[in-house]
């Protein structure tokens, strides 16, 4: 489970950060912070996997906080920078701070939901890996930059068929083959291979091998977040 802690001056939008992260699967919300000093505070206090950053805060900016959170000696977490700040100077400075993503206000839960997913995912990853070479740093980095809604997917491809395999494959908690995947979306078998290619080279599936007690083991496709 990704503990969360959600920091926004405005209630009615702290409560409902907390909504959309708890219909997020493997994702808790453990504390709210109105202002800066109370996140530092509830960071120590809580030690958060994740924090859900404001950088318009009354008492202090965003990026204060997330300074203090960089200092040596601090818990490691992630942080997702969630704000209306456009300016470009702004941004520079949250991704030299390290922040893994960046959500301008307003968005749609879709939006949200695609990053924390990407998020979950390569802590996966990052937790399965003793040592990285290049194909899993891309990897890796690739599932953080994994295709939202909205964002341009491979010719071909559509972001309504995606779901619905995206679907399939939740579905099944062992995953799936490829005919199995086509059979349960109503697609063609050809089709479904495409999809779920897809989503292995953005790291959001893969494949595992079953093995019965004749024939070629089987291929099948697991979600991995």
């Amino acid at each position: 489970m990704i503990r969360t802690v959600i920091v926004d001056d405005d209630f009615r939008v702290a409560a409902l950060h907390r909504a959309y992260v708890e219909r997020v699967p493997g994702f808790s919300v453990v504390g709210e912070a109105r202002t800066g000093a109370d996140a530092l505070e509830l960071v120590d206090r809580m030690r958060p996997d994740l924090v859900l950053l404001d950088i318009y805060l009354p008492d202090m900016s965003g990026l204060d906080v997330l300074r203090t959170l960089r200092e040596e000696g601090r818990p490691l977490l992630d942080v997702i920078a969630i704000t209306a700040a456009r300016d470009v100077e702004t941004l520079r400075t949250a991704m030299r701070g390290g922040v893994v993503h960046y959500l301008v206000k307003p968005f749609r839960f879709a939006a949200f939901e695609e990053k924390l997913r990407s998020l979950a995912a390569a802590r996966t990853r990052l937790a399965r890996v003793r040592e990285a070479d290049q194909a899993e740093v891309d990897r890796i980095f690739g599932l953080l930059r994994s295709a939202g809604p909205g964002e341009q997917l491979p010719k071909g491809l559509s972001d309504t068929t995606l779901e619905v395999v995206v679907s399939a494959l939740l579905a099944s908690g062992s995953g799936l083959t490829a005919q199995g995947v086509a059979e349960t979306a109503g697609l063609s078998r050809v089709t479904a291979r495409r999809y779920l290619d897809h989503l292995c080279a953005l790291g959001r599936a893969e494949i595992t091998l079953r093995y019965g007690s004749v024939g070629r083991p089987e291929h099948r496709y697991r979600l991995l977040a």
